[in-house]
């Protein structure tokens, strides 16, 4: 990894993509007529819901796996997910014959738990929810010896992640802000190296619901903190934002803003990937969420 001062590299981004190669897909970057209109500027979004397994994570996956020496494979690997970092270890590691095992917690997307079991990989549901799922995964880390895929604090998932920043400013190099949303940080801290080192003036903007506000703390207070992780957006619930993701967004400059669950409730039902392609019983189960925190007291 980087050899100077920073945990991660522009250099790293790029052994990044060396590695990953032509196994996933360039994503399109998609310009969107009405937002450019209501702000005032050019806006595009990154399509990562065309990337293989449905999100970017299989990026920093393949990255992570292809530094692993051939008695860590026979090990296998474990990780732990809401279910999209679960999907990406099980096929990432399915298409290198690597046994995998991911950490889950009951009150996941059971869509998102059948999915992972689909691509491969054995499901280990036994905690009933995030805090103690950290717990089962650090329990079974030491009692099989498998090798830890972490889904965001890892400085090689951090730069296989960052190869979505390489994509950006290749398709528009002239991008001013860049907005990433964030759950534990993985993908913020691999986009900010690759903008941050191609394009040092670009804002790079961590994006976060105020109910799962972990790299925000964390900034604030110099030093990751835990927070309570209750977000209707469910990819995005982690309990704290990773120590090395903290590190890399200080020293990059990494800005931070929160979005409000009336905000999240009133764009999510409307978002294009729910309606178009989300199956059924998944657009069922988050819309039940939903209206569970609509007639919550905390929604108010």
């Amino acid at each position: 990894m980087a050899t100077t001062g920073s945990l991660i590299s522009l250099d790293d981004v790029y052994r990044a993509r060396e590695r990953i190669g032509d196994r996933l897909h360039r994503t399109p970057l998609l310009r969107s007529g009405t937002l450019s209109e209501q702000v005032g500027a050019e806006v595009r979004f990154k399509a990562e819901l065309f990337q293989r397994t449905g999100s970017f994570k299989p990026r920093g996956v393949l990255n992570k796996l292809a530094t692993l020496t051939d008695e860590e494979k026979q090990r296998g690997v474990i990780s732990i997910s809401a279910g999209n970092h679960a999907q990406a270890v099980a096929y990432a590691s399915a298409s290198q014959g690597i046994d995998a095992l991911v950490v889950m917690w009951q009150t996941a997307s059971p869509m998102k738990i059948a999915a992972a079991r689909e691509y491969g990989a054995t499901i280990d549901t036994e905690a009933a929810d995030i805090p103690t799922a950290f717990e089962r995964l650090e329990e079974l880390v030491e009692s099989t010896g498998r090798t830890l895929v972490h889904p965001y604090d890892d400085p090689y998932v951090m730069a296989g992640q960052g190869t979505v920043g390489l994509e950006i400013l290749e398709d528009v190099p002239e991008a001013d802000i860049v907005l990433v949303q964030v759950g534990g940080g993985g993908l913020i801290s691999g986009i900010a190296t690759a903008v941050k080192g191609l394009r040092p003036e670009a804002r790079v903007i961590a994006v976060e619901p105020e109910r799962s506000p972990a790299l925000h703390a964390s900034l604030e207070a110099g030093e990751p903190v835990t927070v309570e992780a209750e977000s209707i957006a469910d990819g995005l619930n982690g309990p704290y934002a990773g120590a090395n993701c903290v590190r890399v967004c200080t020293e990059l400059g990494v800005e931070s803003v929160l979005v409000t669950v009336v905000v999240l409730s009133a764009v999510a039902p409307t978002a294009i990937a729910e309606r178009w392609f989300l199956p059924d019983a998944e657009r069922e189960w988050r819309i039940d969420r939903r209206l569970a925190y609509a007639e919550s007291e905390e929604y108010v």
